[in-house]
């Protein structure tokens, strides 16, 4: 294909467009705005460079001199999303703001859906992504120790958000494809594990339910994950 390359780069390296010819028609930002509408609206399979091209009105041949491989337009994606990230000036509580980050790049994937299946380390070199990652840098000057144990509590709470919100966007894709309610099917569920449970043969799933009968508050059990982490990494505890 035109533009592709022989060799491994990052996309971030190469100039706008390759080869000569007029003024670049479009921006990198023009291509990942017309592939995020596209993934939002319909989801990430429905990302192409065909129907990106069809998105932006250039023929599909074209488009490979602005983005030599799809891998490539996946990146322009994170990084577009990535720029939604509000960066504020920390406020010397690194508790408080690594929990304002997390709480943040939640939001940040239910607006975005498909976000969490690109979420990938090949893709943290973007301009957003060290944006980011400087930022969280920043709100952790507080916090003792080497930058290298940061980067680590940084990548711990981005992979509980985007476990939970996988989670969380499966089930509601679920529910969508179900033809009764999601409270209909919870009490069919969960009546039929609380008569396994009352049959005697898991006493310590019986001493579980007798502490906390339920529903499970699943806020509460997203707050205290990330709390956990961050105790884990406070010096203080």
């Amino acid at each position: 294909m035109a533009g592709r390359a022989a060799e491994p780069e990052v996309i971030w390296a190469r100039p706008e467009r390759s080869g000569r010819g007029p003024r670049p028609a479009y921006s990198r930002a023009d291509i990942a705005a017309a592939a995020v509408r596209i993934a939002d609206a319909e989801g990430l399979d429905a990302v192409s460079m065909r129907r990106v091209a069809a998105e932006l009105g250039c023929g599909t041949m074209s488009l490979y001199n602005y983005v030599p491989r799809k891998e490539d337009l996946y990146e322009l994606m994170v990084d577009a999303a990535g720029g939604e990230h509000e960066l504020w000036e920390p406020s010397g509580d690194w508790r408080a703001d690594m929990l304002r980050v997390a709480h943040q790049t939640r939001d940040l994937m239910h607006r975005h859906p498909w976000l969490p299946r690109l979420m990938s380390p090949v893709y943290g070199f973007s301009p957003n992504a060290l944006r980011y990652l400087e930022h969280c840098l920043a709100c952790l000057d507080p916090m003792p120790g080497p930058q290298g144990t940061k980067l680590e509590l940084i990548a711990m709470l981005n992979g509980i958000v985007t476990t939970y919100v996988t989670n969380e966007l499966a089930t509601a894709e679920r529910a969508r494809s179900l033809p009764w309610s999601q409270e209909q099917e919870n009490a069919v569920r969960g009546a039929y594990l609380m008569s396994r449970v009352a049959s005697g043969a898991y006493p310590r799933m019986a001493a579980a339910f007798a502490e906390d009968p339920g529903p499970i508050d699943l806020e509460a059990v997203f707050e205290r994950a990330l709390t956990r982490v961050l105790d884990g990494f406070d010096p203080r505890r």
